[in-house]
């Protein structure tokens, strides 16, 4: 049966303007991952988690059940399910703040007003002690929050600012700085937390200002890419007045949901990232609460496992990124997933010591690559020259943001029922199993759907013969 055809794409000669691989404007944009990402690095895969622990363990020693809201929760769970909680919400409102933001030309704006909101909260976590835990639950879940919601304004300038063919390459970039930079915070806040004494700190109170000091990082450095990337496009020809922009926010939305209807490949690698992606960030959000509450590791061993990961993730994201350009997007992400597969079935039996360093060595070196080669393979699979990238990323995002509410909540109900999160890491092989299913319906496809009007197709221009780059299949 003849495939339905997709409604017409409108040309914006807004995006036509903005000039492709300007070294100025993607080093610009690569600078946002390096003052973002020390939010996932410092609150959510270092020094926050050790901190949350030690504050429930103040609060409840013996059974690390702890009193929320008239709930009692175990300690590490209520972390993960306030996770969930976050990414629930960023996943509800995302599509109509990124649909708004295309049609009203205030793309930047929303990405800056996340930015501010992830930022503050960040720096707020500087009062978090055992009598604020409640109010500093609802703080990390607005940091999360404006940390998620910032990425997808700034990954929908991907395709804006890069031509296709060095997406996979900007895209690695992006992560090195951010693994570069995060890890030069993580640094100073260790020097901060092992040098109290020195300082004349306590070491609660050090390991705090580490906090201030990534909010402070983030808003500080955020604005190099936001001096640098190009004004939005703008609105469409023939939009109306302001006052009208709330309702076309979803007329825009509609738009793309319509599309969405008529381009197959598209939806199968949003099913395929959907499943994957569940297991990949649960293992990313719970890792150091692992290490802390199952194998019962040093604080210092935890943060050196960390840093251990963000410098293989640098070498992880660039190897892929050649890989991808030797044999395809689909089948580097393929491997990938076949190896976290692995992961999952070493992490169920892995115990401290040399297992344990040689399993994060793994997981870093394909942790920046899959999240890296997701990134520009769906820069790839969307209509080119969509006015509309920020909607459509918003639909990557939302997969993302729900995959990780699915992902933490059945982790931390499955170590809450069975009381081992061994079980939970082994359980997390069943999404990579799905997503592993759902690429290798891709193979051997071209990615991007011809965007056809009527039941003629257009055709993309042709592309110059490149023997080396078989990128987008």
């Amino acid at each position: 049966m003849t495939p339905a055809a997709a409604p017409a794409l409108p040309a914006d000669a807004g995006f036509d303007s903005v000039p492709k691989d300007d070294k100025r404007i993607t080093r610009g944009w690569t600078f946002y991952d390096w003052a973002n990402s020390v939010y996932p690095l410092v609150i959510t895969s270092s020094i926050f988690p050790i901190y949350w622990g030690a504050v429930t363990k103040q609060l409840s020693p013996e059974t690390d059940v702890v009193n929320f809201l008239g709930f009692q929760v175990p300690g590490s769970s209520l972390l993960t399910y306030a996770i969930s909680a976050a990414f629930l919400l960023i996943a509800l409102v995302s599509p109509f703040l990124t649909s708004l933001a295309d049609y009203s030309g205030r793309k930047k704006l929303f990405m800056q007003i996340f930015c501010y909101i992830g930022a503050a909260s960040c720096a707020a976590l500087y009062f978090f002690d055992k009598t604020t835990l409640v109010l500093s639950t609802f703080i990390f879940i607005a940091a999360t929050v404006g940390f998620s919601g910032s990425i997808v304004f700034y990954n929908s300038y991907l395709p804006v600012i890069s031509s296709e063919e060095k997406f996979d390459s900007l895209s690695a970039r992006g992560f090195s700085m951010g693994y570069i930079g995060s890890v030069l915070l993580l640094i100073i806040c260790l020097g901060l937390i092992m040098g109290h004494h020195t300082l004349g700190l306590e070491e609660g109170h050090a390991t705090r200002l580490g906090f201030l000091l990534t909010g402070i990082w983030w808003a500080g450095f955020a604005q190099i890419p936001f001096a640098t990337l190009p004004k939005d496009p703008g609105r469409p020809a023939g939009a109306v007045s302001d006052a009208g922009w709330l309702l076309n926010g979803f007329h825009e939305l509609g738009k793309v949901v319509d599309q969405l209807k008529h381009l197959p490949n598209l939806k199968r690698f949003l099913l395929a990232y959907f499943t994957y992606n569940m297991g990949v960030q649960t293992v990313m959000y719970v890792a150091t609460i692992f290490g802390d509450k199952e194998l019962h590791l040093e604080s210092t061993a935890l943060i050196t496992t960390i840093l251990l990961l963000q410098l293989v993730g640098i070498l992880g994201a660039w190897l892929f990124a050649k890989l991808s350009e030797r044999i395809g997007n689909t089948r580097a992400l393929s491997w990938a997933v076949f190896i976290w597969m692995l992961i999952c079935v070493a992490g169920y039996f892995v115990q401290a010591g040399w297992s344990f360093y040689a399993l994060a060595s793994v997981i870093g070196l394909t942790m920046g690559a899959i999240q890296s080669l997701s990134r520009s393979t769906y820069s790839k699979i969307i209509p080119e020259h969509t006015p509309n990238t920020a909607a459509f990323f918003s639909f990557f995002d939302v997969t993302e943001k729900l995959s990780i509410v699915i992902g933490t909540a059945v982790f931390g109900g499955i170590a809450q029922i069975t009381g081992s999160m061994r079980n939970s890491i082994l359980s997390l092989i069943v999404f990579f199993i799905l997503g592993l299913v759902f690429l290798l319906t891709l193979r051997g496809k071209k990615l991007r759907d011809d965007v056809t009007t009527g039941a003629e197709a257009v055709a993309p221009p042709p592309a110059t013969p490149n023997v080396g780059m078989p990128a987008t299949r």
